[in-house]
């Protein structure tokens, strides 16, 4: 494979402006104000703290940044072999003009310090955006978030749907529905009012989908308002549920969701396959892992019930992907969105990237999100997932179907942005 080839495709690609369809930013906050906001990052506490550092020298309560950063850069040595600690050697070097390959206990003061004060400038959030090539980047939002004080414009509104789906049980959750609806619900139909109130904030906000992320066990079906009505009552008096009785209404509140998709008119994002608190004393963020016992056919029934609403689907597992790209192939409302979190790493983007390509049509693949917490991050993961792209689109495509160099890039563009806009919508 020749080099100059995948250079030749890759330079359009990296001179494109992009949308981030997926990230958990704040937007009252979105860059890091020190390099404790990068290291802390739960890819590299979870790392760390797997290679054998204590629980409690990550997370003791008042640490300051520059200590916790000191703490960890002995921990680098042990997982610089990974694409993660690639990273944060490419963010270092682009962002702060750190030129060594390594960080170690000798180097990382002066890069702190120079970092701080980059870091402290009045600029600084709209230089990452622009040196990152970002016109927007979509958010997680809760769905009762005021979703004032930043521009939503380039910060998107997207409405995270868990807790309505999944902890309705939790006094807290209820309280934050009545508060973001002035509704008390004591019946499906009210309930059904309350989650269309957060719909019509949501949309007069500019929003561009509805996400969740997904158990294993979990199975989308239509739930009817009388066998939920009581269900609602219960906990909305603030009953507890049984096991049964938590699931029928999880169901509920989800078909809920999706009609409501259907009217509104917005995309679905569901991220499949998500197990809580497997590794209980890991880290914060650090303790889920993916379950291979899920499955898509868990969906047909939504996928089915539902066909004018997109559904763009994240799974973490290499079998899953192998089914997506089948039920994507299939069903013209299922999109392969991304490679998320245990599947973003090169290995794996590859394999993803070269099935779907060669098997979905090209209109109905989202190429990539960062899933990032600071806007910092955005530079080295598009990066990683832009080569990859490039070398695939090479060996595949002009090499392998002989196909010229502008076409082998013009679909790289296509699922780099341009499939995100005819999705999501289209940039202001």
């Amino acid at each position: 494979m020749s080099f100059s080839l995948i250079q030749e495709v890759l330079e359009p690609l990296q001179s494109m402006r992009l949308i981030d369809p997926h990230t958990h930013i704040n937007p009252h906050q979105p860059a890091s104000k020190t390099l404790a906001d990068i290291l802390g990052y739960h890819y590299y506490t979870e790392l760390a703290h797997s290679s054998g550092m204590p629980k409690s020298q990550i997370e003791e309560p008042g640490l300051a940044p520059k200590e916790k950063v000191g703490r960890l850069i002995p921990w680098l040595t042990t997982i610089e072999n990974t694409a993660q600690y690639s990273w944060l050697l490419e963010m270092c070097q682009v962002f702060f003009g750190f030129q060594e390959d390594r960080l170690t206990v000798d180097n990382w003061e002066a890069l702190y310090d120079r970092s701080l004060k980059q870091m402290q400038a009045a600029d600084w959030e709209q230089h990452v955006l622009d040196r990152s090539g970002l016109d927007q980047v979509y958010l997680t939002n809760d769905f009762d978030d005021p979703l004032q004080g930043f521009d939503t414009k380039k910060y998107v509104p997207c409405l995270r749907t868990d807790d309505l789906v999944f902890h309705l049980g939790k006094a807290t959750v209820r309280e934050r529905l009545q508060k973001a609806t002035s509704l008390t619900p004591t019946n499906a139909a009210e309930l059904k009012d309350a989650v269309g109130k957060l719909f019509a904030h949501f949309k007069a906000n500019g929003v561009r989908a509805c996400a969740i992320s997904l158990p294993p066990d979990f199975s989308p079906a239509a739930v009817s308002a009388a066998s939920a009505s009581g269900l609602v009552s219960k906990v909305f008096a603030g009953h507890d549920l049984t096991a049964s009785e938590s699931a029928t209404l999880s169901q509920f509140v989800f078909w809920t969701l999706a009609e409501y998709c259907v009217e509104y008119k917005l995309p679905f994002d569901l991220m499949i396959g998500v197990n809580r608190r497997v590794y209980e004393d890991g880290v914060f963020q650090g303790q889920d892992l993916y379950d291979s016992r899920t499955s898509l056919i868990q969906y047909k029934t939504l996928f089915n019930a539902f066909p004018t609403v997109l559904f763009p689907v994240s799974v973490l597992a290499e079998t899953s992907n192998q089914e997506l790209v089948s039920y994507s192939w299939i069903f013209p409302n299922v999109i392969t969105s991304g490679h998320w979190w245990y599947s973003n790493i090169p290995v794996h983007i590859e394999t993803d990237t070269r099935a779907r390509l060669q098997a979905v049509p090209m209109t109905k693949q989202i190429g990539y999100y960062s899933d990032m917490y600071k806007l910092e991050f955005a530079l080295p993961k598009f990066a990683m997932y832009r080569r990859i792209l490039a070398k695939v689109l090479a060996e595949d495509f002009v090499i392998g179907r002989r196909w010229s160099v502008n076409r082998a890039v013009s679909l790289g563009r296509q699922v780099l942005r341009g499939n995100v806009e005819t999705i999501f919508g289209k940039c202001d």
